[in-house]
């Protein structure tokens, strides 16, 4: 048995089975194909698990917690499956872990995720999918669009097709002309203020879109091996990259024309910042990824993506509200303030104005747009869509996105 067990960082989620209330212990890195559920009681033994403790400090403490004494065998079994299941920070885990990475690495590509899920694999019934999500829209008087930059949602294209489709057909000369796409996507399970790399190519139905290894080994020898590729894994199931590669190799795909290469980045919480005071322009790991980037692509005609959603808001998101037309119209004139914010390039107002209210619209695009902003170095723009997305069956959450081009 581990000497002094530390649980993992991991996902708690309540869930049912059997008619009781469960707590489904949830792990990013899914290094076990198992499932663990464990009941309230016994989730109070894992306030414990800090490393600190020895496993017979442990059930004395799990004994005082919940105020009766238990056979010792009861901790000891919870330890162990534990352990077996890759849920402990320990030595077996990191080989599983290095295992995985290994596993990753010698695929010939990063397989979709979502394919047959989200949206189709068949490449012909894709792009008639596609296609119909611009059928509305008019391009009439819409004059060749050759900028640098473009926020583009990542929530499922059945809710924002039709804003995914009209940033992605007004870019398309951008994106045709552009010797490299940078896509900056929302690591969902990501840690604090991490930029996560990958080498791997990622795939769509319609292909592999090639990735330009030479940048991405530039930012992690700037950043470190180690923060570069720590959270590597996330980048087989994070869905906010996907989404727009997609899109992007749809244009291509439309055009007749080969895929340039693209760099997937996977960009973690600004939480730490907003609570604590702290600002991401000060973090020295996110400042040498921003000007490695902007030196080792100057002169490069590059196109850049925030593949991003605005709020989340409502019951679903766990707040003490439904989203009626009152709230809903604040919110369009609070994320009109953030969208203002973008097109004018002003990193430090658009960061301002969400950490002033602590996050609380659960802004999900809130480190890929502002670390976009900092790579541009100044821009303007327009704001092309926007939205509101249903996020529960009573229509009382939401999920706000847009779509903005950036000069």
């Amino acid at each position: 048995m581990t000497k002094n067990p530390r649980l993992r960082q991991l996902d708690f989620q309540p869930v049912y089975h059997q008619g009781e209330q469960m707590w489904y212990l949830r792990d990013p890195l899914e290094l076990s194909t198992e499932q663990l559920i464990v009941p309230p009681a016994l989730a109070q033994m894992l306030l414990f698990l800090d490393g600190r403790r020895t496993p017979q400090q442990i059930h004395a403490a799990f004994c005082q917690q919940i105020g009766q004494p238990l056979d010792f065998a009861i901790t000891e079994q919870a330890i162990a499956q534990l352990d077996a299941t890759y849920l402990l920070d320990n030595e077996r885990a990191a080989q599983a872990l290095a295992q995985q990475k290994i596993d990753f690495r010698s695929q010939p590509h990063r397989t979709p995720a979502l394919a047959d899920l989200s949206y189709p694999a068949n490449p012909r019934q894709l792009t008639m999918m596609l296609d119909a999500y611009g059928q509305e829209d008019n391009l009439n008087g819409w004059q060749p669009w050759r900028g640098r930059a473009i926020i583009s949602p990542h929530i499922d294209y059945q809710r924002g097709g039709e804003v995914y489709s009209k940033v992605w057909r007004r870019a398309q000369t951008a994106v045709l002309e552009a010797d490299l796409v940078i896509i900056l996507g929302t690591d969902h399970k990501g840690g604090l203020g991490t930029f996560t790399l990958t080498r791997q190519p990622y795939a769509t139905p319609y292909g592999v879109l090639p990735t330009d290894t030479n940048l991405v080994d530039e930012l992690a020898a700037a950043i470190g091996e180690e923060a570069a590729f720590a959270e590597e894994l996330n980048h087989r199931r994070e869905h906010s990259v996907e989404l727009s590669a997609v899109w992007l190799h749809y244009i291509y795909q439309q055009a007749g024309v080969k895929p340039q290469p693209m760099v997937p980045i996977l960009c973690g919480s600004f939480h730490h910042f907003v609570m604590n005071g702290g600002h991401p322009a000060e973090d020295e790991l996110l400042e040498t990824a921003v000007t490695t980037l902007q030196r080792a692509t100057a002169g490069k005609k590059v196109l850049t993506v925030a593949s991003v959603d605005f709020a989340h808001v409502g019951p679903a998101f766990d707040d003490n509200y439904i989203m009626d037309n009152t709230r809903r119209a604040a919110l369009r004139q609070t994320d009109q303030n953030l969208v203002q914010a973008i097109i004018r390039g002003d990193d430090a107002s658009f960061y301002d104005q969400i950490a002033a209210v602590e996050d609380r619209n659960k802004v999900c695009g809130f480190s890929p747009i502002y670390l976009l902003l900092r790579y541009l170095q100044g821009t303007e723009g327009i704001q092309v869509a926007y939205d509101h997305c249903p996020a529960d069956e009573k229509d009382e959450s939401l999920v706000s996105i847009a779509g903005i081009l950036l000069e």
